[in-house]
């Protein structure tokens, strides 16, 4: 085809400048338009904390234990394992995909005790898994192929990493009462109430014990009751035991709700085990997923799903902090001394509550702080507002997330007061 003269300068003009523009114009990468996800709440608030040059300055943020001095603590067992394990020269090969098999069956006796129906009847999956956050995801990963319902019900409130966790497994996330903020304990009417019109087979997510981030717990009257609805109803308990040992310096008191549910009721259920807060592992990823089956058939098919599933996502779990605790566990002389240290991180968080509550008396305030005493574990639900909360960063330089809840492990003999000062400040 022949172009004229005024014709073939039109298209050159064009094609020069189409060309300038693709030349000229910033180019865009393959995630350009990806969006900017916020800072994590938390991690954010040590993040300011850390630039805070005041004297003054308390972080009551991050749930991981602390001594008096405010400083980590290696537990000595933990130190006595690490030393036997290195004198040992051991390798670095792969564990199974299911983990350290040893690890995983002293895990389940921890959780289960010694005399355990699911066990003995050969009827407990268990697979290791990276940390507490490792089992749920794995389990939610698993139920959200498997459960014949998609939803996952979690307590109101929760963990706040519970709803990603589950998000992203394939879950659609909704809720259930559970505290009754006029009265800082568990909304046992409203619990029951949800969880009855819920529909058939709905998974519930439930806190072992020390509730994270209230601290308020069931009683086994009221766990009872719990575990009547899920049976009544076919539903399924993922429990989240994060703090076993840790919360009441008892093993066997804090496992109580799972036992119970073991052994007094004929139902299918889940359990995600961590061993960041009572070993002090938080570094090293140490945790197991458990699910009880109705027959060892349907348990060795859920076994190999678990396995499918870890494969595909961590392939094999780490080694270091599993043979920590297995060997601890193992020995009787070790756990002796293990069981000691746990009593000895709670009854060091149960001082600092009482000694809270004593100065906020001191102090002049009026309020009710009760429940500071009443709960468990390493959180306390203060019951402090945003704008409360906002004042005590701000003015005190005391850093806790806008919910109130207050890690109770940062608080120590030397702090005390001056939270307390500051939280009848905020709240007169």
């Amino acid at each position: 085809v022949m172009l004229s003269a005024r014709a073939f300068t039109a298209f050159t003009a064009s094609t020069v400048m189409k060309i300038g523009r693709v030349l000229t114009s910033p180019t865009r990468g393959f995630l350009t338009d990806i969006p900017l996800n916020p800072p994590d709440p938390l991690f954010g608030l040590t993040e300011k904390f850390k630039k805070d040059v005041s004297d003054k300055k308390v972080n009551l943020g991050i749930g991981a234990y602390r001594t008096d001095d405010n400083k980590p603590f290696l537990l000595p067992t933990v130190h006595k394992a690490e030393e036997a394990m290195w004198s040992e020269g051991l390798d670095h090969e792969y564990a199974t995909i299911a983990g350290i098999v040893e690890y995983v069956k002293e895990a389940q006796k921890l959780l289960l005790g010694e005399k355990s129906t699911p066990i003995d009847e050969g009827r407990l999956a268990g697979v290791q898994t990276i940390g507490g956050t490792g089992a749920l995801a794995l389990g939610g990963r698993f139920l959200a192929q498997y459960a014949p319902t998609k939803a996952i019900y979690l307590p109101n409130p929760t963990w706040a990493n519970h709803t990603p966790i589950f998000q992203l497994a394939g879950l659609e996330t909704k809720q259930y009462r559970y505290l009754n903020r006029e009265t800082m304990s568990v909304d046992i009417d409203g619990l029951l109430e949800d969880m009855h019109a819920a529909p058939a087979h709905s998974i519930f997510l439930l806190h072992a014990c020390a509730h994270n981030p209230t601290g308020v717990d069931p009683t086994m009257e009221q766990w009872k009751q719990i575990a009547d609805v899920v049976k009544e109803n076919d539903h399924f308990a993922f429990f989240d035991c994060a703090y076993q040992g840790f919360a009441s310096g008892d093993e066997e008191t804090d496992a109580a709700a799972v036992r119970m549910f073991a052994n007094d009721y004929d139902v299918d259920f889940a359990v995600a085990q961590s061993f960041s807060k009572n070993f002090g592992l938080y570094g090293e990823r140490t945790g197991a997923l458990s699910i009880a089956a109705k027959d060892t058939e349907t348990k060795d098919k859920v076994l190999s799903q678990m396995k499918r599933i870890a494969r595909g996502i961590w392939s094999n779990p780490p080694l270091h902090g599993a043979r920590i605790v297995a060997r601890i566990l193992q020995d009787p002389e070790l756990s002796k001394e293990w069981r000691a240290e746990c009593k000895g991180m709670a009854d060091r968080i149960n001082s600092m509550r009482s000694a809270l509550t004593k100065n906020l008396a001191d102090c002049g305030s009026t309020l009710d702080w009760s429940h500071i005493e009443r709960q468990i574990g390493m959180f306390c639900f203060s019951g402090l507002k945003p704008e409360q909360v906002t004042k005590m960063i701000d003015q005190y330089h005391i850093y806790l997330p806008q919910s109130g809840r207050i890690s109770m492990a940062g608080v120590t003999s030397h702090n005390v007061g001056y939270l307390a000062e500051a939280m009848h400040a905020v709240t007169k």
